[in-house]
């Protein structure tokens, strides 16, 4: 019991330390990508939090079993290295009981994997999609901020005020400068410069939107060419387009598991399968760890972790490739992911076993010489 608990003390603790860093930098870069978003006008910056928060289940959901798999081969590599396994193998530690030993975290882990996957992950989902929705359906004023130059789509328009109402129905000082695109839209004729002293949001009867500027100056015209026209104006009507939001999920990854089940529809077995297949990747994924994880202390602690971290890459090529073949219907649902489980589970178990079958036959050759001499 004592080794048990040191035993999944070590990869527990590996496992958190290993999941933390990841899951930082795969938000870190999903943030960035909001970040980007919301500097450009297309997201309110309020809900930036919001939608991280809500996608931290998707995001772990694939970290942990990554986590435990490099928190086996890191914790019982160090083991190796350190002798300590060399100990426990002569007091009787077999590859196959360090393996049911790690089953008691991997278990752990796969019903907060399973959790995540079958019913928070997918919650998540539905909440980030409501956002980006409410997002989309925003216009330019809704992301002004006041004293900041903003740009919208894609750069080619940028919009300014000096002041803006708290209900953003009025402005103050007025800056808006466009690019000008030919009638076939692949050429630009200039810049479009728009000032007003003062600017108020206008909704048509068709729920279009419609800025109204008043008092102010048009400039159109090339950058460095003397030909441009000037137009002043007392009223000036600008269409306020609605912000791209950019959305990264899709709408069968927000359904609920208890609605999958039991449909025919390839795509939405293959949503039921991949996450099913979650759980399932843990426990896989420890059947190779444990193996992989012995090496000789004069080899070094980090030989085999590329090999390991590779193979760990194709398992999940091939149920990412399988999942879009199902999603295609090239493969009948009945197949699905489980071919690949199956081929993993049976690699893990010639690794696990290598090793005392070679030792049963090189002992059995060498006893046949003995024999014959």
């Amino acid at each position: 019991m004592i080794v048990f608990r040191y035993l999944s003390r070590e990869v527990l603790l590996t496992l958190s330390a290993v999941s933390a860093v990841l899951l930082v930098i795969i938000m870190s870069g999903r943030f960035i990508r909001y970040l980007a978003q919301a500097t450009q006008g297309v997201l309110d910056p309020g809900v930036l939090l919001m939608i991280m928060a809500y996608r931290i289940p998707g995001f772990l959901q694939l970290i942990l079993p990554l986590g435990l798999f490099l928190g086996i081969l890191l914790a019982y590599g160090r083991m190796y290295l350190d002798s300590e396994m060399t100990v426990l193998s002569a007091t009787g530690m077999s590859q196959q009981r360090l393996f049911s030993y790690s089953l008691a975290p991997a278990f752990l882990v796969a019903l907060l994997a399973g959790w995540l996957s079958l019913g928070l992950a997918p919650q998540g989902v539905e909440h980030v999609a409501r956002i980006l929705n409410q997002q989309s359906a925003m216009t330019e004023l809704d992301t002004l901020v006041p004293g900041r130059f903003q740009s919208m789509k894609d750069g080619s328009r940028v919009t300014y005020t000096e002041a803006l109402s708290e209900d953003r129905g009025s402005l103050d000082g007025v800056f808006i400068s466009e690019k000008q695109l030919s009638s076939k839209g692949d050429k630009e004729r200039g810049i479009s410069v728009l000032v007003a002293e003062s600017g108020r949001q206008e909704i048509q009867d068709d729920g279009s939107r419609y800025l109204i500027l008043e008092n102010g100056y048009r400039y159109d015209g090339n950058p460095g060419e003397a030909d441009y026209r000037v137009i002043k104006y007392d009223t000036y009507g600008v269409l306020l387009p609605k912000p791209n939001v950019a959305a990264d999920v899709t709408d069968r990854e927000a359904i609920p598991t208890s609605q999958l089940f039991g449909t025919s529809e390839h795509k939405l077995q293959a949503e039921l399968q991949w996450r099913l297949s979650i759980p399932i990747l843990v426990f896989v994924v420890t059947l190779l760890a444990v193996p992989l994880s012995r090496v000789n202390p004069r080899q070094g602690r980090f030989l085999k972790l590329l090999p390991a971290i590779l193979l760990y890459m194709v398992y999940l090529a091939l149920l990412i490739g399988a999942r879009g073949a199902l999603d295609k219907g090239s493969i009948p649902v009945a197949l699905g992911l489980w071919w690949v489980h199956a081929l993993f589970i049976l690699i893990g178990l010639l690794l696990l076993y290598w090793e005392p079958l070679r030792l049963r036959w090189a002992a059995r050759r060498v006893a046949l010489e003995v024999a014959r001499g």
